[in-house]
């Protein structure tokens, strides 16, 4: 099945916002490593590996479904945070655009009927939903914490033991 023109345009969309979405955690990364706080850098490091993999999963299926890879620009991610809490809290918006940029994917893979794309589509939608749940749990454990900075050191030893696992999707690996 070769990809239609406009899920073609959608999904090369969707490559940016992935590609994004990894530039903009490599500066959450930087801002915890700056604090000194090498756990929560670990946590955004391991949101980049899997933003770069959702990304290429996108990129592949393209090329395997007879589509046309364009590349686009990416915009400077925010580089300056208040605290911990408000960089969870601005990830945690920033999947939920990712995530209603997936519900638009599918809506276009529906009305094009292109079954192939919407079944792909499926394993974003539950990688959406672990997203967010994980940052809305790591929110509300700060809110708990708050200023205590025994607290933040016990969150930043927990977030230091996350590890990268390359996600599958068929045969389509980043």
């Amino acid at each position: 099945m070769t990809i239609s023109n406009k899920m073609e345009l959608n999904i090369n969309n969707q490559i940016q916002k992935e590609f994004y979405s990894e530039y903009l955690y490599l500066s959450m990364q930087a801002y915890f490593t700056s604090l000194n706080l090498d756990g929560f850098a670990n946590f955004f490091q391991v949101q980049t590996q899997e933003e770069h993999a959702h990304g290429m999963l996108f990129f592949n299926f393209v090329q395997e479904t007879g589509g046309k890879i364009t590349l686009q620009s990416l915009e400077k991610p925010r580089t300056e945070f208040e605290s911990p809490i408000q960089v969870f809290q601005l990830a945690l918006e920033h999947e939920k655009l990712v995530t209603k940029s997936i519900y638009n994917l599918i809506d276009s893979a529906l009305e094009e009927k292109d079954y192939t794309s919407h079944t792909f589509l499926q394993w974003f939608i539950n990688e959406q939903r672990e997203e967010e749940a994980s940052l809305d749990k790591i929110i509300a454990k700060l809110k708990l914490i708050g200023d205590d900075g025994k607290g933040i050191l016990m969150l930043d030893t927990e977030l230091a033991s996350r590890v990268y696992t390359p996600p599958v999707i068929g045969n389509n690996v980043p």
